[in-house]
């Protein structure tokens, strides 16, 4: 007998052990308003513990998400003193590597002192990496640090899928690459003297690689821990949208990561009104059509169906109104007064 999985996300936010989850998905499909629905119910539900909702989308939504400016250092949700905010700036922690990469180097006329701002400005996907270097410092901070806020579970408000995938494959990309490193650091040990001069230490160059290889094996070890990680796809009922669920699921499936959870948005349920507009009506047929697909295409998923409402989904009150529908599935006929019931920002 096939099991027909919850259309809820009830079994993520209750679960005890998640330490990482990332919502991702197409570009325009709501990526922000569930992956801060999500957030805030993880808040909810657990009040004693702390979350922390990260944006790594280098077009920032979150800070018009809560209504509240955020920037790259955490901050508590004004109304929900148990999450809080950053968004990634990309430039700022560009700025920060660079600053660190030039210790080793002090001589003002090495040919050499600028290459790394040419080197890392150039090098494409390196948002994700700064991002991943965000993930890394977490990790850290929550191992050694006891004087920091310890986040139950990280949230991350993803890139469109193509940045997300990128920032996925770091973990096992850098994990090889800084193996590789180490193998060959006692043969680039005295070249590296040679090149640095005085002013760097490559022995404790080496050290730090070393020390970062941890880390990302670590990192690489959590995100292929299903009781850890999780990833969940948010789409729209459109070809387009299903095509790249579709292409983004096989590429999580083969980085081992978990993914099981699909939030379908701005579904119109135009049936259940009482005059419906004929382009909703239209509409609505379209959007049946690709539901059913979906569900014959990911029948041992969660498949999460959340209204089009007839404003936008910005600030804490209506966060925890829409949010409730990730933990109790929307019904047209009993909770249709939430498409005009939100609150104007």
């Amino acid at each position: 007998m096939d099991l027909e999985l919850e259309p809820t996300l009830e079994s993520i936010i209750e679960q005890d052990s998640l330490k990482w989850i990332f919502v991702g998905g197409k570009g325009g499909v709501g990526k922000t308003t569930t992956s801060s629905s999500i957030a805030v119910q993880l808040a909810l539900t657990h009040p004693q513990d702390q979350f922390l909702l990260i944006s790594t989308d280098p077009a920032h939504n979150l800070s018009d998400a809560f209504c509240q400016k955020f920037g790259k250092d955490a901050r508590k949700v004004e109304g929900l003193e148990n999450l809080s905010c950053m968004e990634i700036d990309p430039d700022a922690a560009m700025n920060d590597l660079q600053q660190q990469a030039q210790q080793y180097n002090n001589d003002p006329n090495d040919p050499l002192k600028n290459m790394m701002q040419d080197f890392t400005g150039s090098i494409p996907g390196i948002d994700e990496a700064l991002s991943f270097m965000e993930v890394l410092k977490h990790i850290k901070n929550q191992k050694l640090n006891e004087t920091k806020i310890t986040y139950k579970t990280i949230i991350f408000d993803t890139a469109p899928t193509g940045h997300t995938l990128r920032f996925l494959q770091l973990p096992a990309t850098l994990s090889k690459l800084l193996g590789k490193f180490q193998s060959l650091s006692g043969k680039l040990g005295p070249m590296m003297n040679m090149l640095g001069g005085a002013g760097g230490n490559p022995q404790d160059m080496f050290g730090k690689l070393n020390e970062l290889e941890k880390q990302v094996q670590e990192v690489n070890e959590q995100f292929t821990n299903p009781d850890l990680t999780t990833f969940v796809c948010v789409c729209i009922s459109e070809f387009l949208s299903l095509y790249e669920t579709e292409r983004m699921i096989q590429e999580l499936m083969s980085y081992k990561m978990d993914v099981n959870s699909i939030v379908v948005n701005q579904l119109l349920f135009a049936e259940d009104e009482v005059k419906p507009c004929q382009r909703c009506v239209s509409r609505w047929k379209m959007q049946k059509k690709y539901l059913d697909q979906m569900s014959e295409l990911y029948e041992d998923y969660h498949l999460v169906k959340m209204p089009l409402l007839g404003t936008e989904i910005r600030g804490i009150n209506n966060l925890k109104k829409f949010s409730k529908f990730l933990l109790k599935p929307y019904d047209p006929k009993l909770d249709s007064a939430i498409i005009t019931d939100l609150e104007d920002k």
